[in-house]
């Protein structure tokens, strides 16, 4: 069982001019994941476009096989690495908060639109989605997807645990005085539900927002396995299978559920 080597980019401060820039820092990113080794690079929550936008959103929001995802495709097509990257969708009539993930031939692997929204500015101009488990294979590793708010609710998480889920993928835009959610929810996730997790978070300031760095790999054994800081930065740690087999047989949790006892959480 290899280790998959993945990489978080917490990408560059402030909301980008275009997604050209974007583009041209995942590139770059991208080149510096893959010299490294690593299979797999994350970015944050609506990466392309920036968080902060207001209605701008809805102009600068493209559909899930527009120019942007044409793009990350040639770049993960380049460097030989699947990309998972945010972005604002324009489904018909409506915009979904997104990610998609695009494998290291450059064929999409796997989209979700995220479920659980967060504050005003996402509940006036982003339609939650409502597929809460979804799913891709990488090099033998079941990668799930989830975004920012989602992770913090423990149910979303432990269906990904139930449904085989080994590396949950989770670009963010976690703004400040919130730094609990990296520090100890997210650890804690990993570690009650017996999965590792990818958490991408944004940093510096847009807007009214300032956003909270501290990306992270955390581990089903509790550990975080890389950390970023408070600015841009690039942190690549490997996902073992062999540890979460490990894990899991230490820690029953899954196995000594008891779901009969729980149905009146729904």
């Amino acid at each position: 069982m290899t280790p998959l080597r993945t990489a978080l980019y917490q990408g560059r401060p402030g909301v980008p001019s275009s997604t050209a820039e974007t583009l041209d820092a995942l590139a770059a990113a991208a080149r510096r994941a893959a010299d490294a080794g690593a299979r797999l690079l994350l970015t944050n929550e609506l990466y392309l476009t920036g968080y902060a936008l207001g209605s701008a959103v809805l102009d600068r929001a493209e559909t899930a096989d527009g120019p942007g995802a044409r793009a990350v495709a040639r770049i993960a097509a380049e460097h030989g690495l699947a990309i998972g990257y945010g972005y604002p969708e324009r489904a018909g009539t409506v915009i979904h908060n997104s990610l998609q993930l695009i494998g290291p031939d450059g064929d999409r692997l796997a989209h979700y639109r995220k479920t659980h929204l967060f504050g005003d500015y996402e509940g006036t101009y982003f339609t939650p989605g409502d597929e809460p488990v979804v799913q891709a294979d990488l090099d033998g590793v079941r990668l799930g997807m989830l975004i920012c708010y989602d992770v913090e609710f423990p149910e979303p998480v432990r269906a990904h645990a139930l449904a085989g889920t080994e590396l949950l993928l989770t670009p963010t835009a976690l703004m400040r005085p919130y730094e609990i959610v990296p520090q100890t929810i997210v650890p804690a996730r990993a570690w009650e539900s017996q999965l590792y997790i990818a958490y991408a978070n944004r940093c510096g300031t847009e807007g009214d927002f300032t956003f909270a760095g501290l990306s992270c790999l955390a581990a089903p054994d509790g550990t975080v396995r890389a950390r970023a800081g408070a600015g841009e930065d690039l942190i690549i740690a490997d996902v073992d299978p062999a540890l979460l087999k490990a894990s899991r047989a230490e820690n029953t949790y899954l196995h000594d559920r008891r779901p009969e006892l729980y149905s009146s959480l729904t």
